[in-house]
């Protein structure tokens, strides 16, 4: 069974940058599709980026295309989300999370088994 640990939150001015570090632990990593998800207070938990698991298929949300960058190590175990102009409302719990592979693109949360306990991120303007 695969567990997840995120790192790489804080405080961040607006226009600034913070990469997200996903660390799993588990030799199945390499066999899971991978996501990173966000939610503020009071509202649902939102998809950002998808990456399967090879690296080839990435998929990301169009609040953060062009922004952010999905990317995982698989020697490694690890997944980053790098996040690059930064905005106030980007300000959330950022989650990452695994979802067994089925071929296609997964963005519902629903659709993921395996969740890390959250990084938080918050972007002053």
């Amino acid at each position: 069974q695969v567990q997840l640990v995120e790192s790489g939150g804080g405080l961040v001015q607006a226009g600034g940058s913070l990469r997200l570090s996903c660390a799993a632990s588990g030799r199945t990593f390499s066999s899971y599709d991978m996501g990173w998800f966000r939610q503020a207070p009071g509202k649902e938990r939102d998809f950002l980026a998808y990456i399967n698991w090879s690296g080839g298929t990435i998929h990301y949300a169009d609040s953060v295309k062009g922004r952010f960058t999905i990317s995982r190590d698989n020697v490694r175990n690890t997944v980053h989300l790098q996040m690059n102009s930064l905005k106030p409302e980007d300000t959330a719990v950022y989650y990452c999370a695994a979802a067994r592979n089925q071929g296609v693109v997964v963005i519902t949360p629903v659709s993921y088994t395996i969740w890390g306990q959250g990084t938080q991120v918050t972007v002053s303007s």
